[in-house]
């Protein structure tokens, strides 16, 4: 691969981090399983990608995400919200919330809408990123950050590219069935090696991929327990009260995630707006992501005890949640300031784009969203 060069600072701390994950090879007799591989490489202190302090969205960084690219992504949201505030509490928990962007976007729609959020809260383990969204929420004394989920919610909740980044185990259909693929070191590289699945992987196995005794061999997949576990606790926490998640990512329902021909899975790493799919690249300083198994978010958050109110892909989502009228709100004749979010939008919603690979899957517990989106609802897909 041909990727931009780090600086010499930020070799030596994917140094340190490679030396930290080698030991942790070590200590497990020479296997390492890849969910834990992933976990240090994205999460380790101060090393990890995510607890580092390099940047990490816009163009400094390693990708963009939606809110980034326009406002109006944000006040979309913002208008499903105000309805679900409407049935449960006028409180927002976010989850991973980047550089703040969507945050004072969902406020600032919600606050010309005459919308009052008592508590905006935000789960970040980022502390570059926590650092930047205390700058950029400066002026929202409503907002404030957690460590974790609180004991009890009612509101909306709010997650953008949140179940992406979730450590994944990885596992290959061999001639003796399912195998783990982990990580090993091997002259002085990381690399993958074939173990026994860890003791339950099977059973997730079939539970989450449909046809799985089916599948060729050298078939290779992820599997989201990490997600699935976020999931749980997240649908407990729903079911305990009142409100809805609004989960946006890229991803397949199950019958599409584990189709035959996506024999190599969905594993993929963005460095310096680089993507490419080599997780031992400079550990630490690239993100690792892996699609969603958006069927398997919906099961984990049901079984307990939350409901799953629609399923859509991220277009149909938006045209329901009215971005195009809030498109409008800019004159198409000041074409200096309409072409930019035009363009935005065009991307937030085009096949080609994001329109369609990002889905959008809604749980929650005594509320019902606008009939405008239910008449999109694709839940039955899952």
């Amino acid at each position: 691969m041909s990727l931009p060069a780090p600086s010499p600072d930020a070799l030596a701390a994917s140094q340190a981090l490679q030396q930290q994950i080698a030991a942790d090879v070590a200590r497990h007799d020479g296997v390492l399983s890849f969910a834990s591989f992933m976990e240090t490489a994205l999460y380790a202190p101060r090393l990890g990608y995510y607890t580092g302090g390099a940047a990490k969205l816009g163009k400094d960084g390693d990708f963009t995400t939606a809110p980034e690219m326009s406002p109006l992504f944000g006040a979309a949201l913002a208008r499903v919200a105000a309805d679900i505030i409407a049935q449960s509490a006028p409180n927002i928990l976010e989850f991973g919330a980047g550089t703040g962007k969507l945050a004072r976007d969902v406020l600032t729609e919600l606050a010309s809408m005459g919308v009052a959020v008592e508590r905006y809260a935000i789960v970040e383990l980022s502390g570059e990123l926590r650092a930047r969204q205390q700058e950029a929420l400066r002026d929202f004394p409503q907002v404030v950050w957690l460590d974790g989920f609180p004991d009890a919610f009612d509101g909306v909740v709010l997650g953008n590219e949140v179940l992406d980044a979730m450590p994944v185990h990885l596992v290959t259909k061999t001639a003796d069935g399912w195998r783990e693929q982990c990580v090993t070191v091997a002259d002085g590289r990381f690399d993958y090696v074939a173990a026994e699945p860890a003791p339950g992987l099977l059973e997730q196995v079939a539970r989450q991929i449909p046809d799985h005794d089916t599948l060729p061999e050298g078939y290779v997949t992820e599997l989201h327990g990490t997600a699935c576990g976020f999931m749980g606790t997240l649908g407990a926490l729903l079911a305990r009260g009142r409100g809805a998640a609004i989960l946006l990512d890229y991803g397949f329902p199950a019958h599409e995630f584990y189709h035959p021909d996506r024999s190599a899975g969905t594993l993929m790493c963005h460095y310096r707006h680089h993507a490419h799919p080599d997780p031992f690249f400079l550990p630490g300083l690239q993100d690792i992501t892996a699609h969603v198994d958006f069927t398997a978010m919906a099961l984990a958050a049901q079984d307990a005890g939350a409901e799953v109110l629609a399923y859509m892909n991220q277009a149909t989502f938006l045209l329901g949640a009215g971005i195009g009228d809030l498109l409008l709100r800019t004159d198409p004749a000041d074409t200096k300031a309409y072409l930019p979010q035009s363009n935005a939008v065009h991307k937030l919603l085009s096949p080609a784009e994001m329109g369609e690979l990002f889905k959008v899957l809604v749980v929650g517990k005594d509320v019902a969203l606008p009939p405008v989106l239910m008449a999109s609802d694709r839940a039955y897909r899952l």
